[in-house]
């Protein structure tokens, strides 16, 4: 196995999930250590978008309406909420709304994001934001470090924010997640760009576009898309190495 990998729940399994303990490096690069939710008000400080162009690399997601996505380290919601909007089908006629301005029904939805963080503070904050933006469309869940709690083969794409490189058990993480794509489903990876010493971010949280896909190649995913336009990071797209979508090479 990868890195010095472990062993596997079923040797009669050609892909079976990792048994993997927590690392400290995995092929080659430093884990870096995951953001507190002490610190989530930098999520979304008035000049994210200025610096990172986040309305630029949302555009490039090509969110469709009745999509399931997921925001796996959600936070409080930074990007879940307008991937929920981006995505969201109402499926009933909604009522027309009575004078007293409210209404006995409901309508249902298709397109949905589900909402995964490890720590519960994020996901209280979350649900605080939801309330507030009156989005409906969202599912919390709360991961385990090694298990994003997806369900299998239903996912049509996967946001992985400035997230992956602190993924204490990134094999087994990156299992779980290409388990969870449809066959032509994408994880849209964000990292800040390590090569690039103008991006002021720690180093331990900078990622080279050449260990992301050694990382990624190595758990059976292939490259289908990028865009190399933002001021701070890499916007790559993996999907599964069977998928129909055709493999790229990365510039």
């Amino acid at each position: 196995m990868i890195g010095g990998s472990a062993l596997t729940e079923s040797q009669g399994q050609d892909h079976p999930r990792p048994i993997e303990k927590a690392r400290r490096t995995y092929m080659g690069r430093i884990v870096a250590q995951p953001m507190s939710h002490l610190g989530a008000s930098w999520l979304v400080r008035p000049e994210r978008n200025d610096e990172e162009n986040a309305t630029e690399a949302f555009d490039q997601l090509g969110i469709e309406p009745g999509m399931t996505l997921v925001d796996l380290g959600c936070g409080n919601g930074f990007w879940t909420l307008p991937m929920a909007k981006a995505c969201r089908i109402a499926t009933a006629d909604q009522p027309a709304t009575p004078a007293n301005g409210t209404s006995s029904e409901t309508p249902d939805y298709t397109g949905e994001v589900l909402a995964v963080d490890i720590q519960r503070e994020m996901l209280q904050k979350l649900r605080a934001n939801m309330a507030r933006a009156k989005v409906e469309n969202i599912v919390p869940i709360l991961g385990k470090v090694d298990d994003p709690n997806l369900p299998k083969n239903e996912v049509d794409m996967v946001l992985l924010v400035d997230v992956y490189h602190e993924f204490s058990h990134p094999e087994s993480m990156l299992w779980a997640i290409r388990e969870s794509l449809k066959p032509e489903g994408v994880i849209a990876l964000l990292e800040y760009r390590a090569e690039d010493p103008e991006v002021p971010i720690k180093p331990l949280h900078k990622m080279p576009k050449s260990q992301i896909i050694k990382e990624y190649t190595a758990s059976r995913l292939k490259l289908v898309r990028e865009y190399n336009e933002l001021p701070w990071q890499h916007l790559m797209f993996f999907a599964r190495d069977d998928s129909p979508l055709p493999a790229i090479e990365p510039k």
